[in-house]
């Protein structure tokens, strides 16, 4: 079924038509009483769609993918990944199912992709659906990664289909309509080098080199300058993500982007108390993903990039295992410098102060907060106070209180700039208690805790009164938190 032309939505099918051995075209299962729960007016206007037409019923379906703009072709997208480690040659779009691209209204391409549109020839027994409080922490999370200047996907939509879903009890379905960059993966390498097609893999290092990474077409080398764009992609990322305490929970080759964008907010959870250990996917049951393993797991995902590239980036693999070594080689200290610099700006240290004495200040103050059991967000930004004269809403979070004093002492003698760490260290996270409070609510049919928490968390640096309990941190009787994939 088409979209009313008045609608003046257009999508193309470019990966589609450009890589047909990775996409098979699918139809989004039918919704027997859509709602709509939430829709990201921000992202809809950067779109260039209209929000009225999608709160529409017409707006409601394409959302949904029953029905698309003629010359739509939903895909349900190709690829394979390394799952904790084992490699499956054959995941693919399970429940999920890329509409095409949208041109917003910068120029920029952007893939609108749905998640939870029903069984996929990819879903290896699973139901190809999803249910209302994990769509909805991708949108709650997603916009609070967006606030914290992090790359991420984007939520536009999230729309309850009025179908209930099997899960350990029965639960209202629900359909998340996501934005990204593109959906291109390391795990869409891994895919298309595994078919053993040349051609396939080179058309796909092509698409990804139009759309992300320009600049690597007139190098030498453009498939290792490819390489090399992604490695400092996500070297930039996940440092970001080690900054701000997040933790994605399910870092599978499928779920790292060859653009540099957050993708697949499953089990994710924002840290509460400093761990460096800290795991709170229920699926995670070795740790693989744990805090501070992420950088570790980014490097070996892209280890896995480098070996589907090999025969694009010389004919003699010797040589092209030198080159590419030579590039992931890189990345730690790419990795190091981008944390280091955040770590600084965090901390209020000026920028040309020596690395070796920034990296000593931040890492016996994180060693600090491991020993204490503290709360990592509350900390950094009660450390503006310490430079202003006031000194508890930091020291008074510390057990040790002389290991603070002593700490601190070193750090203030830099003269840390508080305003500039205000701009840097976040007040409001989406907290792990309040994120369950306003899902469960949500499941139940009240929207109210969910939208104020997005309404929060877009704003994550201004400090205002009235929302102290979205600042603070888990009550004593939250207990162990553990986060499911939904799925």
């Amino acid at each position: 079924m088409s979209v009313p032309t008045e609608s003046k939505v257009t999508i193309d099918g470019r990966f589609a038509r450009e890589l047909p051995e990775m996409a098979v075209a699918w139809q989004a299962d039918a919704a027997p009483a859509p709602r709509l729960l939430a829709l990201n007016e921000p992202v809809a206007a950067d779109l260039g769609l209209d929000p009225e037409f999608l709160r529409s019923p017409d707006g409601l379906a394409l959302l949904l993918g029953t029905t698309v703009p003629d010359g739509a072709t939903p895909v349900a997208q190709a690829y394979s990944g390394h799952q904790f480690g084992s490699f499956n040659p054959r995941l693919g779009d399970g429940r999920a199912l890329l509409l095409g691209e949208v041109t917003d209204v910068a120029g920029r391409l952007r893939d609108l992709h749905l998640k939870g549109s029903g069984r996929t020839p990819f879903a290896r027994g699973g139901d190809g659906l999803a249910v209302v409080g994990p769509m909805l922490r991708e949108y709650i999370v997603s916009e609070a990664m967006e606030a914290l200047g992090i790359p991420t996907t984007r939520s536009l939509a999230v729309v309850a289909t009025g179908r209930d879903v099997r899960r350990e009890t029965m639960l209202p379905g629900a359909v998340l309509t996501r934005v990204a960059s593109s959906h291109l993966r390391v795990g869409s390498f891994q895919y298309a080098a595994a078919t053993g097609n040349k051609d396939l893999l080179t058309r796909l290092a092509d698409h990804a080199i139009d759309r992300h990474h320009p600049q690597a077409a007139s190098a030498e080398r453009p498939y290792l300058a490819l390489f090399e764009a992604v490695v400092s992609a996500q070297a930039s990322l996940v440092a970001q993500w080690m900054l701000v305490g997040f933790i994605h929970g399910v870092m599978n080759t499928d779920n790292m982007t060859i653009s540099g964008e957050t993708i697949d907010y499953g089990p994710c959870a924002f840290m509460d108390v400093f761990d460096y250990a800290t795991v709170y996917s229920s699926i995670d049951r070795g740790g693989r993903y744990a805090y501070a393993n992420q950088p570790l797991i980014a490097e070996w995902n892209l280890a896995r990039l480098a070996e589907t590239l090999l025969p694009l980036i010389d004919d003699d693999q010797e040589q092209a295992v030198a080159l590419a070594v030579g590039v992931l080689e890189s990345f730690r200290p790419r990795y190091s410098g981008a944390w280091l610099t955040g770590m600084k700006a965090k901390l209020g240290l000026p920028g040309d102060l020596e690395d070796e004495v920034a990296s000593a200040l931040a890492n016996d103050v994180l060693t600090l907060l491991q020993e204490n059991h503290v709360d990592y967000t509350s900390f950094f930004r009660g450390l503006g106070p310490v430079v202003r004269g006031d000194a508890r809403p930091a020291r008074d979070k510390v057990l040790d209180a002389a290991a603070f004093d002593a700490w601190a002492e070193r750090w203030l003698a830099h003269g840390p700039d508080a305003d500039a760490m205000d701009r840097v260290n976040p007040v409001y996270i989406p907290r792990n208690h309040l994120v369950e409070e306003a899902l469960e609510a949500a499941t139940a049919g009240d929207l109210e805790p969910m939208n104020r928490l997005v309404d929060v968390v877009r704003r994550p640096f201004d400090e205002r009164p009235g929302l102290e309990r979205y600042a603070a941190g888990a009550p004593d009787d939250f207990g162990k938190y553990t986060t499911y994939c939904g799925t």
